[in-house]
């Protein structure tokens, strides 16, 4: 069963931390901004997610969330 994970662009400072965990690197800067002008991070392929929660964990701005 695959994994769903939440990114809150409002939360989200782009710093990368959550890029650098994630196992099946999922995980990718934005071209876009947010409205604080910050580069926020998506997912590249939702459907692949394990849940391993690592990108929720190590978020300083819990813009992650992650639904099994």
């Amino acid at each position: 069963m695959m994994a769903k994970v939440i990114i809150d662009k409002e939360r989200c400072k782009g710093c990368g931390l959550c890029i650098s965990v994630c196992p099946k690197r999922l995980i990718i800067l934005s071209q876009g901004f947010n409205s604080k002008g910050y580069h926020f991070v998506r997912t590249s392929e939702q459907g692949h997610c394990v849940g391993c929660l690592s990108c929720a964990v190590i978020c300083p701005d819990t813009a992650i969330e992650v639904y099994k």
